[in-house]
This record gives structure tokens, sequence and C-alpha cells, in this order.
């Protein structure tokens, strides 16, 4: 790994063994993530982003769930000394995984209504994180933090709030306490799994500039999971762009918004709505999404693609990434090198 380099997947594939056949969730995946940068991954339901984002907590659902191959890279800082482990090769519910889980790697999951438990109060939730992962620290101390975790992320009377139970809060204040409990032990890596999806527009973009804001004073990595291009253009500095568990297009943000080359990542942009200028009829993309139990042998996006090339994206091979420019990465045949 290079020193910029905080996690590095190398060929990660998920399969869910299910009745109706093996299910590729994440297919042969590579991705790197940079150190106080901002990572967006984007794409449509079933894409594999929150499949990916679980492999790399270990939380992936086993069974039916299983890792096949690949490594996840991560470089630890436990004791104060940085080392780097494979968290594949640490097992799920092991002391050893359990260390990074929650301290060094957290997440906020996208529906907070049933991520928190509704027995207990929001205070003594973030508390418990605190005392698992630092046992020195007294209960006492834990819920102070907490006070103060949640006066971090904006909201008033966090005294009182942290008596309150889940149902008691609003979906924005409920979103606010989990991005409180996941900044509870000061993760290097934070994991954002459409955090912002079940909340109305204004809110969403109070989270979205919450979590920026807290990305670079804490000067902590983030993976932002989305299905919306123009959320993730203002919130990441890379962008990944998945279809059916597969790289489409990886490049940073300016690249990917100014020059998409992958079919796909072009079809997004023209199906989202512009501020200025004439107003024309959106482009939806052709089409649905293939069965993830009958994926195309090779180009993933060929049934959907107006730029396919038959016989060969339709064919049995798979295209290649090509580096099309320092840092831009395009997944498709369109740009293989004969």
């Amino acid at each position: 790994m290079k020193d910029d380099v905080l996690l590095e997947i190398n060929n990660l594939t998920v399969e869910f063994h299910m009745f109706e056949g093996i299910v590729k969730a994440v297919d042969n995946l590579s991705l790197v993530i940079k150190k106080n940068r901002v990572m967006g991954i984007i794409g449509e339901s079933g894409s594999g982003k929150s499949v990916t984002a679980q492999s790399i907590l270990r939380i992936v659902p086993t069974p039916p769930g299983r890792t096949t191959t690949g490594e996840i890279l991560f470089r630890s800082n436990e004791g104060g000394r940085e080392k780097i482990v494979n968290i594949l090769s640490m097992h799920p519910r092991s002391a050893e995984i359990r260390k990074i889980r929650g301290k060094e790697i957290s997440m906020i999951f996208q529906e907070p209504m049933t991520s928190f438990g509704p027995l207990d109060t929001i205070g003594r939730q973030i508390a418990e994180v605190i005392t698992t992962h630092e046992p020195e620290v007294k209960y006492e101390e834990a819920l102070q933090r907490a006070v103060g975790l949640l006066s971090d992320v904006g909201i008033s009377r966090a005294e009182k709030v942290v008596e309150d139970f889940p149902h008691q809060l609003s979906g924005g204040m409920r979103q606010r306490a989990m991005i409180a409990m996941g900044l509870a032990c000061h993760p290097r890596l934070l994991l954002a799994d459409e955090p912002t999806t079940a909340l109305d527009v204004t809110v969403q973009a109070q989270i979205l500039s919450l979590l920026r804001e807290l990305q670079v004073t804490r000067r902590m990595s983030m993976i932002y999971i989305t299905h919306n291009l123009a959320v993730v253009s203002e919130i990441a500095d890379d962008i990944t762009v998945m279809y059916l568990g597969n790289m489409c297009e990886s490049g940073d943000v300016n690249t990917i918004v100014k020059n998409p080359l992958h079919p796909y990542t072009q079809a997004l942009w023209k199906s989202i709505p512009g501020m200025v200028g004439e107003i024309t009829r959106l482009e939806p993309i052709a089409g649905t999404m293939p069965s993830m139990s009958a994926i195309p042998k090779g180009c993933v996006f060929c049934t959907r693609c107006e730029h396919r090339i038959s016989g060969l994206c339709d064919g049995d091979k798979r295209p290649e990434p090509v580096e099309v420019e320092n840092g831009h990465w395009v997944n498709c045949f369109l740009y293989q090198k004969n």
C-alpha cells in the first residue's frame, strides 16, 4: 500500500447462495480509499454498494453470504502503532475485528430507526460504544462524552436528548444521533450508507454539510454510498460508479463530473434534472437492471447500453479496467487497447 492510502480493496468477490442459484453481489472489485478523502460510491439499487461496505466491517450476513476471493487491506493504528492488516483474514466474530469495527472503522446506516435499539436511550447507546472500546472509561464519563458528541452534530439541548428514546426524535435528529454514535471513538474511516435517503431535501443538505465539516475537522476518510450522482458530486473527492457488483468507472470528482466516459456514468448524468438552461425532457436509462442471478457474461451493462458492440460486449469475455488518464479508470470495451 502507498503511504497516502488508508484502505485498499483488491479483487473482492462476495456471493450469496440462494435457492435460485449463486448471486454475485460484488464481482472482482478493486478500490482505493486515500487518507483524509471522501470516496463516493454510486449506483442503482442492487449494484453492490452496501455489500461492499458490509464486507469492510465483516458484517455480511452468513449464510447466505460468503466472500470467495480478494483482500481488504487496512492501515490500522491500534495502540498508536501503525500496521497494515487484512480484514478478510479475520473471523467476523473475533476479538481482532471487534477492535477495528466501531472504533477505527465505523458506519452510519441508512435508517437509524432500525439501527438504534428501541428499548434504551440515545445516551446509553452512545455511551455503550465508548465503554466497549475504551473499558477504562467510566459510564458517567462516557455519558458526558455522548452529550458533547450530540452537541458536535448540531443537536440543541443535548443534555436532555441523551435521555430520549429513538422514537422520540425526528428523522433528522435520529440521523444526527447516529452520526454521533459513529464518531464516538474517533474512527479513521467512516462508512455512510445512504444516510440522507429518508430525509427531506432541506435536512439532506444539512446532513451533507455536517458530514463534510466533520470529515475535514476530524481528519478522517469517508466512504459515502448513494444512488444520487448529484449528491455525491457535492461531498466526494473521488467517485466510483458501480453496476451489478462491478466497477464501471473511477476517478476524482472533477474528472467524473466533467468527463464521464463509461456509458452508464453518462446515462446517470443525463437522467438528472438541470437547474439552469432550457427545460428538456429527462432521458431515463433504457431497460431495467438484470437479475443478479442472470448477469450477462460479457459487459454487465450491455443489455442497456446505447453504444454496445454486437459480438463483443455481449460475448463471453469481460472488459478489463483501463486507465485512460492519470487516476481515471474505465471498465468498458470502448476503451480497451487492442
